[in-house]
């Protein structure tokens, strides 16, 4: 007989539909549980008062562990567009510096030069290198106006 008391009183009560729809109902008002709620609320729903407060310590675990999902989402999927946005840019970034190096060696080729063109002279105005400023102004030009490094122009 002592054996069937300890499993009766082991043995968890199942809340019904209607007393698990007012709790809801109250922790959507009522994220805490306040001592006079909580006598309210076993009263009314034929409850002990333990029974109700575990409730609402459950459910808040619930809640924080779903809001705590959700941010995960969130970031991880901000986390794959920065990762994709990054390749994107890396991309970019390569065809880029093969644009200019490619530039660069047109560029020497048009200055009758055997290497490409030190970075150094570009754009410099100091004596001595005034041609190559002109050289540079113009295949820029000739590149602009065609859009893609070919030209009916004569560099020789």
């Amino acid at each position: 007989m002592e054996n069937s008391q300890s499993q009766s009183k082991n043995k968890k009560k199942r809340l019904t539909q209607e007393q698990v729809r007012q709790l809801e109902k109250c922790f959507t008002v009522n994220k805490k549980l306040e001592p006079d709620l909580k006598l309210q609320l076993s009263n009314q729903l034929g409850l002990p008062q333990r029974q109700v407060s575990v409730w609402f310590q459950n459910k808040r675990a619930r809640s924080k562990t779903q809001s705590l999902e959700l941010q995960h989402g969130t970031l991880q999927s901000k986390l794959e567009t920065a990762l994709s946005d990054k390749a994107k840019l890396e991309h970019q970034v390569q065809f880029l510096q093969d644009e200019l190096n490619r530039s660069r060696n047109q560029l020497a080729l048009f200055t009758n030069q055997d290497s490409p063109v030190d970075n150094s002279n570009l754009g410099s105005c100091e004596e001595g290198h005034a041609d190559q400023v002109v050289v540079f102004d113009e295949l820029y030009a000739c590149f602009a106006s065609n859009g893609h490094g070919t030209s009916s122009t004569s560099w020789v």
